[in-house]
């Protein structure tokens, strides 16, 4: 009642099935080790870009956090906000190169493997990263307006819950004990 190559063919020649199953353990091993050296090569990816007039230059790692930060003099003369902002930009500049490095990573160590799990891992780089010169991946411009207060003074600020309840609907969820989970933490894009 089985197929020919199926689970009939296995018990009639174990010999066989041992040797299938080494094949499949030693295929499963290579391709292990492929994406070992994949995440090895990512985890060593650099980005860096300055901003326009050289003032501010940003590297980040391929998780997108900044690892080199670096000023030029000219940076004495610039107002605290425009600095800041000339840094966000930069820093936004460097991590939009992210998913191509990983994409090239990727080619690189697997070929034409898992198009799948590459597409969900750069389709979820891109959405972090998105290129900041690209007007589709801007947020709106259109932000709601706070609400104003009642007539006739100050809003008052709501109240906390009390201790030990929980929050009321569409509160934000109640914060687990002993801090942030260790395995939240880990930025690695793998």
């Amino acid at each position: 009642m089985t197929s020919a190559g199926g689970l009939g063919d296995l018990i009639r020649d174990p010999d066989d099935a041992i040797r299938r199953m080494d094949e499949w353990a030693a295929g499963f091993a290579r391709k292990a080790e492929r994406y070992a050296a994949a995440q090895q090569e990512t985890e060593r990816l650099r980005l860096t870009a300055s901003s326009p007039d050289g003032t501010v230059q940003v590297t980040v790692s391929a998780d997108g956090v900044v690892s080199d930060l670096v000023f030029s003099s000219r940076t004495r003369t610039i107002p605290p906000e425009e600095l800041a902002r000339m840094v966000l930009a930069t820093m936004r500049r460097a991590q939009a190169g992210i998913s191509e490095q990983v994409a090239e990573v990727m080619t690189e160590q697997l070929g034409e493997e898992d198009q799948e799990t590459r597409t969900v891992l750069l389709d979820s780089l891109r959405g972090r990263f998105p290129d900041p010169e690209d007007p589709s991946d801007e947020a709106p411009e259109d932000e709601p307006e706070p609400p104003t207060p009642p007539a006739g003074g100050a809003a008052t600020p709501p109240t906390a819950p009390p201790a030990g309840n929980p929050p009321a609907a569409g509160g934000p969820p109640p914060r687990r004990p002993g801090g942030a989970d260790p395995d939240e933490q880990d930025n690695n894009p793998w």
